[in-house]
């Protein structure tokens, strides 16, 4: 053996190759609006992307670019959207596919932006034998390969529990109490539609500085809703109901009618998600609001009374879709306050 093969050569602790990390940004069908807002203000474009539903209603999704050793930012709240064909299943299918095809194409990470997390009302077994659905759809996203998941408001904040790949969990709570804190209100009070939102309820009359009220709400089946009495002094007041989520409106209906029947001066409504299913455009018209607040974490359909306003997520997503990639802290957004309701 020569000298020169014997001798020992010196080892590296690592391997540095000037590795630039890249962000990509690309959207589903779901609310492709919100995503070009995302995309606008983080200065890239959106990721060109084959997206379409087959005769025979399967869905079909292909990158139309190379994405290996990206960090991959997918944006889909599973909803439906009429205007482009697709229905909640297909969004959730589409966005399953798009997560399975990125990991295929060696994306370095991939995250899921899915701001309405479908199915977060079936989040434990209200009667025998039913499914937990939202811990279901969890798995899914974690098996197809998702590295993380960004998030608005969860109908239960426990649902965070179901996934082990780590969850962002943002909220819209500041967007909307900024909102009206700039309407100038006199003699405001915030209106839990139902116990279960009461801490929101209580923060929200904080931060715009009202009392708090409680609607004792029964639901003899499902989608029906029954108001029988209000916990709190609304006489005279600025009544704010305030929820996670509207869909046929069919208890915000009947809940600002108790409101003002119990003797309130004027009734808003706030929400994060506007799922506006079924009559809720005519629910909401018919139930004396003069505002009804939400953001477009769910593209709004066509038909929407005139007395809808909704605000953008655009920025808090973007800010936290930027943290996420510099590996910054998320809370901050917040200040850690996003994880107390």
């Amino acid at each position: 053996m020569s000298a020169l093969q014997s001798q020992e050569l010196p080892r590296a602790s690592r391997l540095d190759i000037g590795y630039d990390k890249r962000l990509m940004l690309f959207s589903g069908r779901a609310n492709r609006e919100l995503a070009a807002k995302i995309a606008s203000k983080l200065n890239v474009e959106l990721g060109g992307v084959t997206l379409k539903t087959f005769s025979n209603g399967e869905v079909y999704s292909r990158y139309e670019e190379s994405i290996r050793g990206a960090d991959v930012f997918i944006v889909q709240p599973t909803c439906g959207n009429p205007e482009a064909g697709v229905t909640a299943n297909d969004a959730l299918m589409e966005l399953l596919l798009l997560i399975d095809a990125a990991v295929g194409a060696s994306a370095h990470r991939v995250i899921a932006v899915t701001p309405w997390f479908g199915y977060s009302r079936q989040d434990k077994k209200s009667a025998p034998r039913e499914p937990i659905s939202s811990r279901l759809v969890a798995r899914m996203i974690e098996s197809a390969g998702s590295d993380r998941v960004l998030t608005m408001d969860l109908h239960a904040g426990q649902i965070q529990g179901f996934f082990r790949k780590p969850l962002d969990h943002m909220t819209a709570l500041f967007m909307l109490t900024q909102h009206f804190s700039d309407q100038g209100l006199e003699d405001v009070v915030v209106v839990a539609p139902d116990a279960g939102r009461v801490k929101l309820a209580k923060k929200f009359a904080e931060k715009i500085g009202g009392e708090l009220a409680i609607l004792n709400k029964e639901r003899p089946a499902q989608q029906v809703a029954e108001i029988a009495y209000v916990i709190g002094d609304v006489r005279g007041k600025t009544a704010v109901i305030v929820d996670d989520m509207i869909d046929t409106a069919g208890t915000l209906r009947a809940a600002g009618q108790t409101v003002l029947d119990e003797g309130a001066t004027r009734v808003y409504a706030a929400a994060t998600h506007a799922v506006f299913s079924g009559n809720a455009f005519e629910n909401l018209a018919a139930g004396g609001f003069e505002e009804i607040v939400v953001t477009d974490t769910i593209p709004l359909r066509s038909g929407a009374p005139d007395n809808i306003r909704v605000l953008s997520c655009a920025d808090l997503l973007t800010d936290s879709i930027r943290r996420i990639f510099t590996d910054d802290s998320v809370s901050e957004v917040f200040g850690g306050e996003n994880q107390l309701f």
